[in-house]
């Protein structure tokens, strides 16, 4: 009787354990029919985190440290140890660093290479752990689609040729988050001559419902030309607070004002998150 009564207790707790497991993910899980984007807060730099309907995951960046490792359990199950994709977007220390502890700590399936790897040791650090890592590489060329089959894709906008020797900002990877009629337009941190050129390139195509701003808030991003172009219901500063660089600039706080876009701000709010249903973006 004693034995049968500890194999019980054991069992109850083993499901109430699996339960337990199974809400958690509920709990983190988009949903079906829901995309959903994280601008992580991980201070001055860049990690967002996007899943699609069917729970694919992409990080795009990974911030300047392993702070990345304190969010990502915020947005998904504290269990889950895989990320289907990292997109290093270029070689700067604040959009890198943090993907060096990703790639110990998780297993990830692609890695969507820049176009500049950088002379740095941290970018020399990324090299190894993606040597390391024996993940599927692909190169980040405009025109490439990634579709995800749930009806999400990644579209990269930009670079457009090989642009060996180029400044890592100007040669960072664009891309642009689309499901249904929404979007999300990641320009990472290219300066405003790249930012007019994709508007003679893509016009009208570049429309996003959320648009993070270019490099931290700097006024070397954010063009009126641009931003009129890409017409975002918000704008997202994804910065540390009492950064030294000043960010985000008052140049670019004065050229959402203009537009009368609403700006949201990692520093202030913590990390920021939208749902799309394929038919309107709301924040979460």
């Amino acid at each position: 009787m004693r034995r049968s009564t500890v194999i019980m207790g054991f069992v109850v707790a083993v499901l109430a354990i699996v339960a337990c497991l199974v809400w958690v993910a509920a709990v983190h899980a988009a949903g079906p029919g829901v995309l959903r984007v994280s601008f992580l807060d991980v201070g001055q730099g860049d990690a967002i985190f996007v899943e699609t309907p069917s729970g694919r995951q992409i990080l795009i960046d990974g911030g300047p440290d392993s702070t990345v490792l304190r969010r990502l359990p915020t947005v998904t199950p504290w269990f889950d140890r895989t990320i289907d994709m990292i997109v290093p977007t270029h070689a700067d220390a604040d959009h890198i660093a943090g993907l060096v502890h990703v790639l110990d700590r998780y297993q990830i399936g692609t890695i969507l290479q820049p176009a500049v790897a950088g002379d740095t040791e941290i970018a020399a650090a990324l090299v190894r752990s993606i040597r390391q890592e024996g993940a599927q590489e692909m190169a980040a060329e405009r025109g490439k689609v990634l579709d995800f089959g749930d009806g999400a894709r990644l579209e990269i906008l930009f670079p457009d040729r090989p642009l060996p020797g180029a400044d890592t900002n100007t040669a960072c990877t664009i891309t642009r988050v689309v499901y249904g009629k929404t979007a999300f337009l990641l320009p990472c941190d290219a300066p405003q001559a790249i930012e007019e050129y994709l508007v003679g390139l893509d016009g009208k195509a570049l429309h996003a419902d959320v648009l993070k701003a270019g490099h931290h808030g700097s006024k070397t991003s954010s063009s009126l030309t641009f931003v009129g172009y890409v017409q975002p219901q918000w704008v997202v500063y994804s910065r540390g607070c009492d950064n030294k660089y000043g960010f985000p600039h008052q140049e670019t706080i004065d050229t959402f004002a203009r537009l009368n876009i609403p700006t949201l701000d990692t520093c202030e709010e913590g990390t920021i998150t939208f749902e799309s249903d394929g038919e309107s973006v709301r924040r979460k």
